[in-house]
This record gives structure tokens, C-alpha cells and sequence, in this order.
């Protein structure tokens, strides 16, 4: 089991940058894929970044190649997202996710079992 805490979520102008933290407890997370998705206002949740347990996989959706940048710190048990260049369309809740699938060298998987509450950010024009 993990529990997922994620934060760093604020309102900043277009073209800035913001870091959200994904912290967790349980002792086996460090052995999980994490990712990050987000939920737009009257949108479906979409996949943004995933990262395979040891760091070394990471895998984005094409709207943020180039911008974001998911890594872990396992000694931690926390999940980084860097998100630079912000655009107005990345207005979203972001929530951390884990896959309870052990040392796995995937970074993207369909669905995931542990959640954060979400954190808002918000991209002024």
C-alpha cells in the first residue's frame, strides 16, 4: 500500500515554472512507477509524465515533451514534476499516481492503484 501526498500547485503567468512534489509513505514505493496526470475543468484526466521506479525510464505526453520533466528521489519516497514554459492549457488539478507493480522497467502504464489528492495550477495569460 502507499499513500500519496502531492503539493507545489500555484497561480503563476504564462511562461513560468512551478516544481510539484508527490511525497509518499510505504515502504515498497520506491519499487513503483509513478506518474502524474491532470484534470482541466469539464475535461477527462489525461497522462502528463511517468517515470519507472529506479529513474532510469521516463515517458510524456507530446504536449509537454520539451517542457516538463518528471524524476524520483527514492532515498525520499518523492516524485518530482518540473514544469517549465507554462501555458495557459496547462490549467489543471495534478495528481500523483503509483503502480503497486514491483521494480517494473516500465515508465507508462494504463491504469495505476494509488492516488494523490491533487494539486491545482493555475496559468495566467
Amino acid at each position: 500500500q502507499a499513500q500519496l501526498v502531492d503539493s507545489g500547485g500555484a497561480l503563476v503567468q504564462a511562461g513560468g515554472s512551478l516544481r510539484l512534489s508527490c511525497a509518499a509513505s510505504g515502504r515498497t514505493f520506491n519499487t513503483y512507477a509513478t506518474a502524474w496526470s491532470r484534470q482541466a475543468p469539464r475535461m477527462e484526466r489525461e497522462f502528463v509524465a511517468g517515470i519507472s521506479w529506479s529513474g532510469d525510464n521516463t515517458h510524456y505526453v507530446d504536449s509537454v515533451k520539451g517542457r516538463f520533466t518528471i524524476s524520483r528521489d527514492n532515498a525520499k519516497n518523492t516524485v518530482y514534476l518540473q514544469l517549465n514554459s507554462l501555458k495557459p492549457a496547462d490549467t489543471a488539478v495534478y495528481y500523483c499516481a503509483a503502480r503497486g507493480i514491483t521494480r517494473s522497467s516500465r515508465p507508462y502504464y494504463p491504469g495505476y492503484d494509488f492516488w494523490g489528492p491533487g494539486t491545482q495550477v493555475t496559468v495566467s495569460s
